[in-house]
């Protein structure tokens, strides 16, 4: 099969042939459809963060498939059924967040495309319990980037707790943000969508943004605070000062929910201690989401309740679209085919 691996951090994937491998005991071959590119793949090929995967690795955790084949002892899935295998691709079931409905907690977790090999390939092998069913009404390229972008965000809105009419800043409006955005209006928020590209302002527009805030141009605290201030702000950018500028931006009793996850020589935020308490702010941190919350997402999609935006490319050319990811040079999601 093809596929595309990381040797070094400092080269470019190299595009090879691998053996195709053989599903383990609870694991299921699954025939790769689309994956989408999602810019911890990015990082996990860069080596960025603090815990880092071990060379030679497939990245990719936004994958959706045909299963080809069952490991032994696996019940429930089926041959011929198309699923999605997300970034949690593995939990232990025991521990007290697995248990509690907090599964992407588990310690014993193992994530797709960084401690096991992902996605970026012709076929993957999955844990059969933590595959995702994709409904028929959703197609493989639209179901990929829901995989991690959709539950991502969708997670960060739930924890947010939006109640409508409240002001939802969503800054860093791409891959992630133009599924926030539609997120955020679902439950009711008044979206204010913040970035720094024109073409970006004008996607989230057209998804129904209430205001745009075009940070290149005009300071997006002051901006926000015009507008009454922000009850959530929700941060998709990977950039430390992005997140010292949502906090800024909330009105009183406002919470932070922090998503992105900067390179490790990016640095801290700054928290500043005094506007942190004496306005009541909570600082929120959102990882993905649970089986559970992606069926919620395929539903959402499957009832023409949300709209992903994408372009596809080839596995083959997965280097030239990293670079334009990291440039700035798309709109939206990037979705690779094999």
């Amino acid at each position: 099969m093809r596929a595309a691996v990381v040797h070094d951090f400092t080269e470019a994937l190299s595009i090879e042939d691998r053996a195709v491998p053989d599903p383990g005991p609870g694991q299921v071959l699954v025939r790769i459809e689309a994956s989408g590119l999602c810019h911890t793949d990015i990082h996990a090929a860069h080596g960025d963060w603090p815990v880092k995967p071990a060379p030679p690795f497939v990245p990719g955790h936004e994958g959706v498939g045909t299963v080809e084949a069952l490991g032994p002892g696996v019940a429930g899935r089926s041959v011929g059924e198309r699923v999605a295998l997300p970034w949690l691709g593995h939990a232990c079931g025991r521990c007290d967040h697995c248990v509690s409905g907090w599964e992407t907690l588990c310690e014993q977790q193992r994530n797709t495309g960084y401690s096991i090999d992902g996605c970026f390939a012709e076929y993957a092998v999955a844990d059969a319990a933590y595959v995702v069913p994709v409904p028929d009404a959703v197609s493989s390229l639209d179901a990929a980037p829901l995989t991690c972008a959709g539950v991502t965000t969708y997670k960060a809105v739930k924890v947010a707790r939006v109640t409508p009419g409240e002001r939802v800043a969503v800054f860093g409006i791409g891959g992630l943000g133009h599924l926030a955005v539609q997120y955020a209006r679902l439950v009711g928020g008044v979206v204010i969508a913040v970035d720094v590209e024109e073409a970006k302002l004008d996607l989230a527009r057209e998804l129904g943004a209430d205001h745009v805030v075009d940070a290149s141009r005009q300071d997006p605290v002051a901006a926000i605070e015009a507008l009454g201030g922000a009850d959530v702000a929700v941060v998709l950018a990977v950039i430390p000062r992005v997140f010292e500028q949502a906090l800024a931006a909330l009105r009183r009793g406002g919470r932070l929910v922090c998503v992105g996850l900067p390179p490790e020589q990016d640095g801290p935020m700054a928290l500043p201690i005094f506007p942190t308490v004496l306005k009541g702010i909570s600082v929120i941190g959102s990882i993905v989401g649970t089986r559970q919350d992606l069926a919620e997402v395929f539903d959402l999609h499957a009832r023409g309740r949300t709209r992903v935006v994408a372009e596809t490319r080839k596995l083959d050319d997965v280097n030239a679209a990293i670079d334009d990811v990291l440039a700035g040079r798309t709109t939206a999601r990037i979705v690779l085919e094999p």
